[in-house]
């Protein structure tokens, strides 16, 4: 369970984007792998994470929806600076959390935390971004990650009936993420914060 510990060491949307924007800079990644290959996936989820948090639409009726939150909810993300689906997604709840008062937005690495990830494992992998959602008492409401459904239900079926190499079923989820333009995941995340503001 998450701990009041894990959120005083967690940190800022902001600080998590500085961070990144730093890590980039020194030719650096987060984490425990600090290959050439990681280091050119942080630099390229910053230039992602940097454009969708300026295109990012949120549509009238989700910021209808999130203004009408009352209770309040902490979104502890678990992630690393070099994760794909999180620099698709997490601008987008950035975008969506700024008109909401009631949402406390918070990051944690991974690899820097991995008795509380081993608690949050997809399929037994410790897939990232994972969401926790926390009410006042740090009584967990719920979890998103780390991809919305249309995706998890493209990987499983991928990996029961295989048509190409994951390096290329990779590239189809970044295009999916264009072409989507956050909408799927504005949507998934409203029916989740109705759900756990209830």
């Amino acid at each position: 369970m998450v701990t009041k510990k894990n959120i005083e060491d967690s940190m800022s949307f902001e600080e998590f984007y500085r961070l990144t924007e730093k890590l980039v800079k020194n030719k650096d990644s987060s984490g425990n792998n600090k290959s050439d290959a990681y280091i050119n996936y942080t630099k390229l989820t910053f230039a992602r994470m940097k454009r969708i948090l300026k295109t990012t639409q949120i549509s009238q009726s989700t910021i209808e929806v999130l203004k009408n939150l009352d209770k309040p909810i902490t979104l502890l993300v678990l992630i690393e600076s070099w994760c794909g689906d999180a620099a698709q997604s997490i601008p987008v709840f950035q975008k969506m959390i700024e008109h909401t008062p009631n949402i406390n937005f918070r990051f944690l690495m991974r690899d820097e935390n991995p008795e509380l990830m081993d608690q949050y494992l997809t399929n037994g992998s410790k897939s990232i971004p994972k969401l926790i959602a926390l009410d006042e008492q740090l009584n967990e409401l719920g979890t998103w990650g780390p991809q919305p459904q249309f995706l998890k239900n493209w990987l499983k079926e991928h990996k029961a009936n295989p048509k190409m190499q994951i390096s290329e079923l990779k590239e189809q989820f970044q295009i999916w993420y264009t072409k989507d333009k956050g909408m799927s995941l504005q949507n998934e995340m409203l029916d989740l914060l109705k759900e756990w503001n209830k």
